[in-house]
């Protein structure tokens, strides 16, 4: 560039030159002081042309070069996603953070004097007290015994033992009795037990067994059809699917009274993920359709419900809230804005999503950024809500009223010290980077995100319900599909019987047991009441 200003200028002096002296001399022949500053015009656009052919391949540069480096850190991000560890910890990078004031307050709400925190004892922890229970004794033989005055039994080991699934074929003998009266015989046979598939070759217990090994362990079921027939059991894939869907119409009563007690209560978690299913009408094969997951109720009797919708639109939320009212926490996910409005709920928004996109900015940034020692903006922003979270562990085991009375004098600050940073800085990065996405995510969600403050019995987090709806993500990776609508429906109802027993503090094959044991016969409404989780004080342990 520089050279081609000094031949422009060197241009110029000599043109100046030139009319200098045609003042004293005439021009030669055959040159015209027109042609000359024409040829010089020409000569400063072909300059400009090729200034403005640098200035945009520069900024075509610059363009990609900000592309690639966007592309890079998303692809880090979906490395650490698929190698990396699942947890959500932070592996110390935002610990280093220089606000050493942060660090501090952390461990002042973790190790305050009124509550001295006690160190873990190393060692295993010792074997349930809930468990059964069989004392094997190692007695002395008589020889060894001769000449003792007593003797006596000390404990001195503890073993963990599990006896492996057997099968066997249970035989059905009804005694009948055989009457003559009048010259004419009449024969009265014993009861049945009723079955809840009526003359199908399942057992409870081995229908028990299903339903828990493929939506509580996340066994698919021709696995289940080679673990059977490896104990002698010869029973097909397709016979279990269609008892599982068979039962989902014999559960229907039970879930509905689960969906009214839950629909009573004034606060539900809310969250949803896809699940394929190949026949539906209407839709390919390989689209997405929808398990949406709700939990609440009374914190001592909660309720998880699945169902299945190959929607995701917002009348599918509008269809399973109708007839509730009080606070609905989920993602940012714009879905439930339609349902909040029109029933007049209180939308609250989940923190976890809002700490996992700075997470996510974490992840995606290079080995180079990680190590030069400066602390990014992802790592402050972790930092800050790492103190409200810090604060939530420290009254979780307080009342309502506490909780809300600490959140107004701890969180609120520190929300509002957020909220401020968050609108100081978020100009200051790339539109498309994943740390500008966190921020907008999260000051776009603002006003949903700092409502849990208003009330004790909120939470921070919609965490209840993405735990209840991770088991289904677990299985989705087995069994990958469901053949057609009522299959994903069925699978929608065992979720939530086992779910809702897992809530309860019940054992899902022993609550699965005393249902299908008791729910034939339950032709009314207080005897389907009577299976409800929480009106089971302690189901037997079946055999």
């Amino acid at each position: 560039m520089l050279g081609l200003y000094t031949l422009f200028f060197g241009i110029i002096s000599a043109m100046k030159t030139v009319v200098k002296q045609s003042k004293k001399q005439s021009i030669p022949e055959g040159i015209s002081l027109e042609n000359l500053i024409e040829e010089l015009t020409v000569k400063d656009r072909l300059i400009e042309d090729r200034e403005q052919l640098i200035e945009q391949k520069t900024h075509v540069i610059d363009e990609q070069k900000r592309r690639i480096a966007q592309l890079e850190e998303y692809l880090r991000l979906e490395k650490s996603r698929h190698y990396g560890p699942s947890s959500e910890k932070h592996p110390g990078q935002g610990e280093l953070f220089n606000e050493a004031e942060q660090l501090a307050d952390e461990v002042e709400l973790s190790q305050s004097p009124e509550k001295p925190v006690k160190k873990s004892k190393a060692g295993r922890k010792g074997l349930s007290d809930k468990l059964p229970r069989e004392q094997i004794y190692l007695n002395l033989t008589e020889t060894e015994k001769e000449g003792s005055i007593n003797t006596f039994y000390s404990k001195i080991k503890e073993e963990l033992d599990i006896i492996p699934a057997r099968v066997r074929i249970l035989e059905y003998m009804q005694e009948k009795a055989v009457f003559k009266q009048g010259g004419k015989q009449t024969i009265i046979a014993a009861a049945q037990p009723a079955h809840p598939l009526g003359k199908s070759i399942a057992s409870i217990s081995l229908l028990a067994y299903i339903i828990v090994a493929k939506y509580c362990d996340a066994l698919p079921l021709y696995r289940l059809e080679k673990i059977l027939a490896r104990y002698g059991g010869s029973i097909t894939r397709t016979s279990m699917a269609n008892w599982i869907i068979r039962l989902s119409d014999t559960f229907m009563p039970l879930i509905n009274l689960m969906k009214e007690h839950q629909l009573e209560s004034d606060y539900l978690q809310a969250d949803e993920t896809r699940i394929q299913v190949l026949k539906e009408p209407g839709r390919v094969a390989t689209s997405d359709k929808w398990m949406w997951v709700i939990r609440g109720g009374p914190p001592d009797q909660p309720v998880v419900i699945f169902e299945y919708d190959k929607s995701r639109s917002a009348e599918v939320p509008s269809r399973l809230l109708e007839g509730f009212s009080g606070t609905l926490q989920t993602d940012g996910y714009a879905g439930y804005n339609q349902v909040c409005r029109d029933k007049d709920i209180t939308r609250i928004g989940c923190w976890d999503h809002a700490r996992r996109k700075f997470m996510d900015a974490i992840k995606g940034m290079s080995k180079k950024q990680k190590r030069n020692g400066k602390v990014s903006k992802a790592d402050v922003a972790l930092s800050k809500i790492r103190k409200l979270y810090a604060i939530e562990d420290d009254i979780k085991l307080q009342s309502p009223e506490e909780r809300f009375e600490k959140r107004q004098q701890l969180s609120l600050p520190i929300l509002k010290d957020l909220n401020i940073w968050l609108g100081k800085n978020i100009n200051k990065l790339p539109k498309d980077s994943l740390t500008y996405t966190a921020m907008y995510y999260t000051l776009n969600q603002w006003k949903t995100l700092i409502r849990y403050c208003d009330n004790g019995h909120l939470r921070i987090s919609n965490v209840l319900a993405e735990n209840a709806i991770r088991p289904l993500a677990v299985g989705r990776r087995n069994w990958l599909f469901s053949d057609t609508p009522k299959g994903a429906q069925g699978s929608a109802t065992c979720y939530s019987l086992i779910e809702t027993a897992k809530a309860n503090g019940l054992e899902p094959y022993d609550y699965l047991h005393h249902v299908l044991q008791h729910i034939a016969a339950a032709d009314t409404v207080e005897k389907l009441e009577a299976l409800l989780p929480w009106n089971i004080k302690k189901v037997p342990v079946t055999q």
